[in-house]
């Protein structure tokens, strides 16, 4: 397990309170972008194979978006449990769960490199939200930690352009995207899933390869 230094660590702190400031900024204005994403995050959660009663965990949530088709998927007997750093995101998706009435939805406003809980979960999923974490194979390693053995955690995310000439507008494209969402360029998603997860498929990509779809497993008991 890797261990951060003390540079690390205020590192580490400084991105968290900068996406801390940042979501609860966009979370007035995150929903425009939802229909843009909706395919893909549709797939993303296909890929779960949610069954009734099945306890998933949906790290990074925002405003709730995946709520309503994880409760759907696992039905009344199963549990959504979902977890984000920002207070004002966590506040629109506990008002999400509010106004549909669901009672085993729980909503959690906690850091993910950390965050715990009394019972594992069947499945997992991130969308587009573990490249803004400042400690993404620390995130990685408490999802896999969190899981039961042989579970899926499904990863739908963004990354810098990766070949032709269309890397030269990476530079950009980074700077956008600190400035939106605080993107972490130094966390390499994939990298730290496939050092994390004992299986890991990157199953689909889209716009240019910029977005993507991973499947990642635990071992088997």
């Amino acid at each position: 397990m890797h261990t951060n230094t003390e540079q690390e660590s205020e590192a580490y702190e400084d991105h968290l309170e900068r996406s801390h400031t940042q979501w609860d900024r966009w979370s007035n204005w995150y929903a425009l972008s939802e229909s843009d994403f909706e395919p893909m995050r549709e797939d993303a959660i296909d890929r779960l194979e949610l069954r009734p009663g099945d306890r998933v965990l949906d790290i990074g949530c925002g405003p709730g978006v995946n709520l309503e088709r994880l409760h759907a998927d696992v039905g009344e007997q199963g549990e959504v449990v979902a977890v984000d750093y920002s207070p004002a995101m966590a506040a629109k998706a506990r008002a999400r769960v509010d106004d549909h009435g669901w009672t085993n939805v729980d909503i959690r406003r906690a850091d993910a490199t950390t965050v715990d809980f009394d019972e594992p979960f069947d499945a997992a999923i991130a969308s587009l939200s573990m490249s803004v974490m400042p400690d993404v194979r620390a995130a990685v390693e408490n999802v896999h930690r969190l899981l039961e053995p042989g579970e899926p955690f499904v990863v739908f995310d963004i990354r810098p352009i990766q070949s032709g000439p269309g890397r030269l507008a990476n530079p950009l494209l980074w700077r956008f995207l600190r400035w939106y969402a605080n993107w972490n360029p130094n966390g390499n998603v994939l990298e730290s899933l496939s050092a994390v997860f004992e299986e890991c498929t990157v199953l689909e990509t889209y716009t240019a390869g910029t977005t993507y779809t991973a499947l990642c497993r635990t071992a088997e008991s």
